[in-house]
């Protein structure tokens, strides 16, 4: 297994670009990602394809149906079965949605939590339980939203502090929700940036999302990354150096040599901030 390094520029592992990529990995992608919850017990050839790039890139786990914020009780026999796998293909860092997604069953989006002080302890209680089943630190990814919480005393970026500090867990910095929230929520997206604490940041994404109006984004990761985020990605490594960062691309996806140019962007604007001494230290 190699090691995630911090810079470096990564891909979703989608099963559509495994032909492709067993003939040719470009040298553009450093790690990929996957949900854990669409690959745990899956066997016969995707289960050998997926260990065949295990044993050779490294790899990330973002998780999709945790719920961490939410109001059943926690999954804990999904986190085992996501530390086996994790475990077994011998992948270093898990990561899940600072959001909830399921009360009696599964909803069809992820919803923000409520920015008070008694969400901050129930919510930081639950990743410190995750936490001890998994073994490990996790991160948790600032997430988009796009109605308020009716109740609120702190901001969103606040809370994730917040959070951060009473679970004492890392962040998963996505900067394409920061810009996603900052146009929905009216607020600057490089002070909100600024405030997030750098040596927490352990991963970043990007991705395209779908203008609905003026003032109104979905994030859908389902189009080309556009300038406002690169520039808004060039910005968060001038104030917090260079961490991992993937590019997100769930929908409407083009052929592998198009995502590369993207994956080849991310790793440029690295390689600018590594050379005026801005990168992190090798994890």
């Amino acid at each position: 297994m190699k090691s995630l390094q911090r810079i470096s520029a990564g891909l979703g592992f989608r099963r559509e670009l495994i032909a492709e990529l067993k003939v040719r990995v470009p040298a553009a992608i450093d790690f990929f990602e996957i949900a854990p919850e669409n690959w745990i017990d899956l066997g016969g050839a995707a289960g050998r394809d997926l260990r065949s790039f295990t044993e050779r890139y490294p790899f990330v786990c973002h998780g999709l149906s945790l719920s961490i914020g939410g109001p059943a009780p926690l999954d804990e026999e999904l986190l085992r079965g996501i530390r086996r796998f994790l475990d077994c293909h011998r992948i270093d860092l898990y990561t899940e949605h600072l959001s909830y997604c399921s009360d009696d069953g599964h909803l069809y989006d992820l919803l923000p939590i409520p920015f008070t002080e008694k969400a901050v302890g129930y919510v930081a209680g639950r990743i410190r339980r995750a936490q001890d089943i998994l073994g490990r630190r996790i991160a948790l990814e600032n997430a988009s939203f796009y109605v308020k919480a009716p109740i609120a005393d702190m901001s969103e970026a606040e809370f994730i502090l917040a959070i951060l500090q009473e679970a004492d867990c890392d962040l998963h910095l996505d900067v394409n929700n920061v810009y996603v929230n900052s146009v929905n929520h009216g607020y600057d997206p490089v002070e909100f940036i600024r405030s997030m604490p750098g040596e927490r940041i352990a991963y970043m994404h990007v991705a395209g999302h779908y203008r609905e109006s003026e003032r109104l984004i979905i994030d859908t990761h389902g189009a080309d990354v556009i300038d406002a985020v690169w520039s808004l990605l060039d910005q968060t490594y001038r104030i917090h150096g260079v961490a991992p960062t993937l590019l997100e691309r769930d929908f409407n996806i083009p052929p592998l040599h198009e995502l590369v140019q993207e994956v080849e962007r991310i790793g440029l604007i690295q390689s600018r901030h590594a050379r005026v001494g801005h990168a992190c230290t090798t994890a």
